[in-house]
């Protein structure tokens, strides 16, 4: 069974269950809250502090007793990231999937509404930071707002945010392994913690700037042109969706605008969009239609049932057929 909820939903749940707090035997500092994942939905806690004037941390370690869905609408974002130790969220055509080796930043502004995905019995344990955009703006005065791009880019308002989904670094993963083990209590841990989290935003701003690929033009997209962009969304969830030239012109942007939307708006390039979101449409088919492989393959644009086979098993990690085989869920 596949529980479905809004975001409004999913936090009166959260309300809920945390209205009369329970006992626990986690220690907690006074700057710090526990919550409880709604015993409904699973097992689990997030711990949630703030660590500065708008500046807040959350340690989150829960379990879903079924395959769990949130759909979230358009809305205001401040600056965010998420690094997981274990888990993934997955995640609809707006966005790509993310834990394990991906991480996710995310500038403040407009977010796109969007459905995210979380698998039963799959532990999920990550931190995530939240920061207010003018918590930033402080570290970018006027006459030096020129040499850092990579950060002002994080911060918008009225605009359609940036993300970004970079590999986690060794360096990373060992600085959030101290978060999650802190040594020290009271203001002491407070400290620590806040100077750990902006540790983490600074490798993470050093690596999207070395990377140039992943980083957009901090011209920001018109209304006129992500609608563009959402219509060539549109086209290629078409059978038989155009190459790329031919689709910038039906759309009526460049090549290179239309690349460079995608990245903005959905994380990924135009190819990489189309192959998600082809992987997808054939884990849909293969669970829940009757239907052959080799069909399965051509209705998702794949001529040759070996590449399909292959890149099915690179995206999920299974083969089509092991897929074809599992248990269908009760939608």
């Amino acid at each position: 069974m596949t529980i479905i909820l809004s975001s409004d939903d999913w936090d009166e749940l959260w309300c809920q269950q945390n209205q009369n707090p329970q006992s626990h035997s986690i220690l907690l500092d006074e700057f710090e809250t526990l919550n409880e994942l709604p015993k409904c939905l699973g097992l689990g806690y997030c711990r949630g502090m703030k660590l500065s004037p708008g500046v807040y941390l959350e340690i989150c370690d829960y379990e879903f007793h079924n395959d769990f869905v949130i759909k979230t609408p358009v809305h205001n974002h401040l600056v965010q990231f998420e690094i997981f130790s274990s888990g993934f969220i997955y995640c609809d055509e707006v966005y790509p999937n993310f834990g394990g080796k991906r991480f996710y930043l995310s500038g403040s502004g407009i977010a796109p509404g969007f459905t995210s995905k979380y698998k039963k019995s799959e532990r999920m344990t990550c931190i995530n930071v939240e920061i207010e955009p003018e918590v930033l703006a402080g570290f970018l005065p006027r006459e030096t707002e020129q040499i850092a791009p990579n950060l002002k880019l994080l911060i918008k308002e009225n605009e359609w945010k940036t993300s970004f989904y970079p590999d986690v670094t060794l360096a990373m993963q060992v600085t959030v392994q101290q978060i999650l083990n802190s040594p020290y209590q009271g203001v002491t841990r407070r400290l620590y913690l806040q100077a750990k989290v902006f540790e983490l935003l600074a490798m993470q701003l050093d690596l999207i700037s070395a990377d140039q690929g992943q980083i957009s033009s901090s011209v920001p997209l018109k209304p006129d042109t992500i609608a563009r962009i959402y219509h060539a969304r549109d086209i290629l969830h078409q059978n038989n969706p155009p190459a790329m030239m031919e689709l910038a012109q039906l759309v009526g942007l460049s090549d290179r605008k239309l690349q460079r939307g995608f990245r903005e708006l959905f994380g990924t390039t135009v190819f990489g969009y189309l192959h998600h979101h082809r992987m997808e449409q054939a884990q849909i088919l293969l669970r829940y239609r009757d239907m052959q492989v080799s069909e399965v393959a051509h209705a998702v644009g794949y001529s040759h049932l070996g590449h399909f086979t292959e890149a099915f098993k690179r995206k999920f990690g299974i083969t089509p057929k092991q897929c074809q085989l599992r248990k269908k869920s009760t939608l």
